[in-house]
């Protein structure tokens, strides 16, 4: 990845930084130099996924030259699987809406402006791409009856296996085609781009859109798509804002009387069945591989499919299995108890207290009475404070970032410490410990360690939203939270 880059770059990458994928096993970094002027930065891609590469680059491809603002591809190895792409940046439309849920803001004016674009923009995406050449699509062209029933089973084996709920496995079956049925008789002549969610839309410049992650996508109905949005189960969207923006897409559709009638009829099937596929989603990777975002989501996931159920009673009227299977997941052993996210998600809050502290003075202690965690050993690395620039400065200031950003030994150490504190992260919180500690140490407690201290603390705030963070400079400031 780094040759590719140097071949596309002219020079080698300066800085080479992990990041992280929730649901994926394709692994990202982004790479960067500097040369006279400028700096020049892409996200490396590395995918043993051959097929599924091949369906992003195609797509990409296709769907830029039609306009559409998607990332573009600068490089791709002789042997397809690794690639750099164009680097869009690090907000997303998601993160914009959980900093404002955060600070009691919620759904306003602007998450209005920036969802209707979205939805603008997948209109003109889902014709865009309506001629791309399917025969890259992975794994199928279509998303026909094959790949409705590949979701359902999904919910099947992976959510309400996993939470042992009942269920009679032939009327299952049977209710399942009825609603392939449903689903296929909408008009399937649109990309159906498959994980349009807030997740997978940057937030540029000027608030300016970009789309990434379509490498799954296939011919099918545009109501998927919009079902994706409208409910994921992280945004918790307010069911009027759902509405209004509905229609929105409706008024950019230009849909009106009977045609907007008909596509709303079939859009809450779609609804229906996008809600069941992320449940076997989350089941999967949260219920059977423990990861917290996904446990998380839960809940939220069935509550939306209650509220579904509830102002749409029609969706279930040919589908008795599937309806006694809804309303019997709220008594699985494992959804019931007190409340879905009491059954389902850590009873108590993780803290994971980050700091940094000088090997000059005695080792951090544990307040916590755990007995201490993680202790990362930084005065192996280049230390700014040799020169006398660096002197008044400490790893929080400018000066000294820029420095350690382009020590590619500094990268290598952060991108070690996060990963094994990450993999402590996921066990603790799968056995709903509540207090982790993670202690940097240099000479003099200035320059790296708190320079490391700072970044893990990021790091871990972007990849564990619902975690707390307390990160203290024991050599330098009191305790700050960060969450």
């Amino acid at each position: 990845m780094k040759e590719l880059f140097r071949q596309w770059a002219g020079t080698a990458p300066s800085q080479c930084l992990s990041l992280g994928a929730n649901g994926s096993s394709r692994r990202y970094y982004r790479l960067s130099c500097s040369l006279e002027n400028s700096e020049r930065t892409a996200i490396g891609c590395i995918n043993d996924d051959i097929q599924e590469n091949e369906a992003f680059f195609s797509y990409a491809q296709h769907l830029r030259s039609r306009g559409i603002n998607v990332p573009e591809v600068y490089a791709i190895s002789a042997d397809r699987r690794t690639y750099l792409q164009q680097d869009l940046g690090d907000t997303t439309l998601y993160d914009i809406l959980r900093q404002k849920k955060q600070k009691g803001g919620g759904f306003d004016r602007q998450m209005l402006l920036l969802y209707e674009q979205a939805l603008s923009d997948l209109a003109s995406i889902q014709i865009a791409g309506a001629d791309a050449d399917f025969s890259h699509a992975y794994p199928r062209p279509e998303f026909d009856r094959q790949s409705i029933l590949w979701d359902l089973n999904y919910f099947k084996y992976h959510f309400l296996k996993l939470t042992h709920t009942p269920f009679h496995e032939q009327h299952l079956e049977d209710d399942f085609n009825t609603l392939a049925d449903t689903l296929l008789s909408a008009d399937t002549n649109y990309f159906l781009y498959r994980d349009f969610n807030p997740r997978n839309i940057m937030v540029g410049l000027n608030s300016e859109l970009y789309y990434i992650d379509f490498q799954g996508g296939r011919r099918g109905a545009a109501q998927y798509d919009v079902a994706s949005l409208l409910y994921s189960a992280k945004s918790d969207l307010p069911e009027p804002i759902r509405q209004h923006l509905l229609n929105h897409y409706l008024d950019s559709r230009q849909l009106e009387g009977d045609n907007r009638q008909q596509w709303i009829r079939h859009f809450w099937s779609y609804v229906l069945v996008r809600i069941l596929q992320t449940l076997g989603a989350y089941g999967y990777r949260g219920l059977f591989e423990h990861k917290e975002y996904f446990l998380q989501s839960i809940p939220l996931a069935l509550n939306n499919l209650q509220q579904l159920i509830q102002n749409h009673p029609q969706l279930l009227s040919q589908l008795p299995e599937l309806r006694k299977v809804i309303e019997g997941i709220e008594y699985s052993p494992i959804v019931s108890s007190t409340s879905v996210s009491n059954a389902v998600l850590p009873s108590q809050t993780l803290t994971v207290s980050v700091c940094s502290f000088s090997y000059k003075n005695n080792l951090p202690t544990d307040p916590s009475g755990n007995g201490g965690g993680f202790i990362f050993d930084c005065r192996a690395l280049p230390n700014p404070g040799r020169y006398i620039q660096y002197k008044n400065y400490t790893g929080k200031d400018l000066p000294v970032i820029q420095f350690l950003q382009q020590q590619q030994p500094v990268d290598q150490f952060l991108s070690h410490a996060f990963a094994l504190v990450a993999q402590s992260v996921d066990k603790y919180l799968e056995r709903n410990f509540t207090h982790l500690q993670v202690a940097f140490g240099c000479t003099g407690g200035q320059h790296r360690s708190v320079y490391c201290a700072e970044q893990l603390a990021k790091r871990l705030s972007k990849q564990y939203p619902s975690i707390n963070i307390c990160l203290r400079h024991i050599a330098q400031e009191p305790c700050e939270n960060l969450k």
